[in-house]
């Protein structure tokens, strides 16, 4: 649906930055702001960014 947008570093720390946020409403202050790290876990995982399409940015090294 969706074209990738994402290179591979920029999916790890995503995918990274979600986890320790999650990890927040369960363990440290367990506040439920931390559901809020399911947008870059999501992001990461799916390899698109929304928000990168509307701006026209792409961290994904182009395929020849």
């Amino acid at each position: 649906m969706f074209k990738t947008n994402e290179g591979t570093i920029d999916r790890v720390l995503r995918v990274i930055v979600g986890l320790v946020l999650i990890a927040i409403v369960f363990v440290g202050p367990k506040t439920p702001l931390g559901w809020i790290g399911l947008v870059p876990l999501l992001t990461g995982l799916a390899g698109t960014c929304p928000l990168y399409s509307l701006l026209g940015i792409s961290t994904c090294k182009l395929k020849s």
